[in-house]
């Protein structure tokens, strides 16, 4: 193979290391102090190269390049403090999960600000000023901005350990990393310091944005694109570690130009191209790391703890006022096909709901009564309809069939991902679920000659007696409701129990004699079945199944639906994936710019409902029925 490729695809990577690594400490800096897992620190490196195209379009003339190009992130820095200032904020004493809701609701405002600002194309900005030229490695030219970004990156790296060592600011944000309670005893302003290590963090995105405008466009799928890769890099280096997110985001960055210079290799008569790898192979090292080292390369590895300030409510029998208006809402839904005869369109989006709510139960099932947070449940809503789409065209088996062996892909993938995953906790589980999930997804993406690749699968139609979508919705309003209540059912049985018991307090559990990773990973086992069996649902209900069904956007929707109605109800998941759907519905078809309007009303029900939806509504009926009691 040509040694000077191999050369310079490495110095490749080690510049694109840099801008990664920038965005991955700002991360770290924000998570270590506000323990907030931050969804919208993409949106500040989309920001940050959006405003640096504009000024260096605008001021570049008559500042210069460099100086243009360095107001970017300041500017991303100043949006940063305004985001914690409004909303953060309000939201520090909320729980963790939510806080992520609110700042994927800050995502979708921020890509349609963006998209109103600068519109849908990309923008390609100027080559950097003094730095256009390239010069000659082993008989290859390698760009001259590229060895300038090779060098920012330590040179960052040195003076984020300065700043976090030798100043008293540094002093104050290491101690709130390891006791923020401390912190404010001692008389520190910790709402101010908060703001400051949250605008520190959104500069430094924005910096890793700007500094990126010379090596490609800005464009608007950067945000979702970045965090990803940034949570990867936090995770591989260690939560809080800013040196190993630069060692991860070397490794990462080294592994994918290795894979670049590759290309196709023959391997006993196999054709393998590592460049396709490239799509996945940071999950692929998140993946490795965490199975062999659950706390990253130089992370601390920390006991599973549950935060002690949550009190999870024991699950209760519904009240007998409960089951009446659930038997008169099935009554209505049995009937709303003929009810709603005038709008056919109404039964379509119903089997939608169906099919959302049985995916956010399927979640809300490790979520809430198991605990383990997962950041990658579209893979098995995804391995379910691909499963029953290849069974009824690979093998000829008849829709009923395929679609009740469908979810048993889901759940055998489910399987093998859950029993690495229940090894870990906190976000380190979450992670690694996002990992397996998107190497599905890759892999579904790259098998042409199986799943279409991108094209994704056509035709994927029912059998002839339920062609009528009103026969299809009662199809699916039977599964989905019969699946919702053999989840309560296990959710009140000995396994059930034990789940919580294992969640509540995993050293109790165990001394009592509960193998709590077991059954946790039988739980895991029957979240992918359910999920898969929504996946196959949505198969027919459409036609036809591409790889956006395993994609991470589809995996945030669930966690959406689940944050959205309360994850410590059971009618929770359904009450949000009801809202969530309905309202991307209604606003996508009403407004351009519906990611803003449908982030502006998360945000809102955030603020008014930290417990969700269902969770409010729960909490009004206790008190109404304690007050009918007689009761304080």
């Amino acid at each position: 193979m040509d040694f000077s490729g191999f050369v310079v695809q490495l110095l490749n990577g080690l510049a694109g290391a840099s801008s990664l690594f920038l965005v991955a400490a700002g991360l770290s800096l924000i998570f270590g102090v506000t323990r907030i897992v931050n969804f919208a620190h993409g949106s500040f490196y989309m920001v940050g190269i959006y405003v640096a195209y504009t000024l260096v379009e605008v001021l570049g003339r008559h500042i210069g390049f460099w100086p243009a190009l360095l107001l970017a992130p300041l500017a991303t820095g100043v949006l940063g403090g305004l985001v914690e200032i409004l909303l953060m904020r309000r939201i520090y004493r909320a729980p963790e999960l939510f806080q992520l809701l609110a700042t994927f609701a800050v995502v979708l405002v921020l890509k349609d600000a963006t998209l109103w600002l600068w519109g849908p194309e990309e923008l390609l900005g100027p080559r950097a000023a003094g730095l256009k030229g390239s010069i000659e490695i082993l008989g290859r030219n390698f760009p001259s901005y590229d060895l300038f970004l090779m060098m920012v990156g330590p040179a960052l790296l040195g003076l984020i350990w300065l700043l976090l060592t030798r100043t008293r600011w540094g002093t104050l944000v290491r101690a709130a990393t390891q006791d923020r309670e401390m912190v404010a005893a001692l008389g520190v302003n910790q709402a101010w310091l908060f703001t400051a290590v949250f605008a520190m963090g959104a500069l430094l995105a924005g910096l890793g944005g700007a500094l990126q405008l010379p090596r490609e466009p800005a464009s608007l799928d950067l945000d979702l694109n970045t965090i990803g890769a940034a949570f990867v890099v936090v995770v591989v280096g260690g939560m809080g570690s800013i040196p190993g997110a630069y060692v991860a985001a070397l490794l990462i960055a080294e592994i994918k130009a290795i894979c670049i210079w590759l290309g196709i290799v023959n391997i006993l008569g196999v054709q393998i191209s590592f460049s396709k790898m490239t799509l996945v192979a940071e999950f692929l090292v998140m993946a490795a790391v965490l199975v062999w080292r659950p706390w990253g390369l130089l992370g601390r590895a920390q006991p599973p703890t549950r935060n002690a300030t949550v009190v999870e409510m024991p699950l209760r029998p519904s009240r007998r006022l409960f089951r009446l208006a659930v038997v008169a809402l099935l009554c209505g839904l049995v009937c709303l096909p003929w009810l709603t005869a005038q709008s056919p369109y109404i039964v379509v989006l119903s089997i939608d709901l169906l099919v959302a709510a049985l995916f956010a139960l399927s979640l809300h099932f490790i979520m809430g009564p198991a605990g383990m947070h997962s950041f990658g449940h579209a893979a098995y809503f995804g391995l379910g309809a691909y499963g029953a789409a290849l069974l009824m065209r690979g093998l000829g088996l008849p829709m009923e069939g395929a679609l009740l062996l469908g979810p048993l892909v889901a759940g055998l993938g489910a399987l093998v991902f859950g029993w690495f995953s229940v090894r870990l906790s906190g976000v380190y589980l979450a992670m690694l679920t996002l990992a397996f999930a998107q190497i599905t997804w890759a892999v579904v993406f790259q098998w042409d000659s199986l799943t279409g690749g991108s094209n994704g699968l056509t035709g994927i139609w029912p059998s002839a007696w339920l062609s009528d979508k009103r026969s299809y919705y009662l199809v699916t309003l039977l599964l989905v409701v019969g699946s919702a209540w053999a989840l309560r059912r296990i959710l009140f049985s000995p396994f059930g129990y034990a789940m919580r018991a294992g969640r509540d307090s995993p050293l109790r559990a165990d001394a009592i004699g509960i193998d709590v990773k077991r059954v946790q990973w039988v739980a895991f086992v029957v979240a992918g079945l359910f999920a898969g069996l929504a996946g196959a649902l949505y198969a027919y209900s459409k036609g036809s199944i591409s790889p956006e069904t395993l994609h991470v956007s589809k995996s945030v929707d669930g966690l959406v639906m689940v944050l959205l109605g309360g994850i410590q109800t059971l009618a929770g998941p359904v009450v949000g994936a009801v809202s969530f759907t309905w309202l991307h519905d209604a606003v996508s078809r009403n407004t351009e710019y519906w990611r803003a309007t449908l982030g502006g009303i998360i945000l809102l029900l955030v603020l008014l409902f930290p417990q969700g939806i269902a969770g409010f509504m729960h909490q009004l009926s206790d008190r109404l029925h304690g007050v009918r009691q007689g009761l304080p």
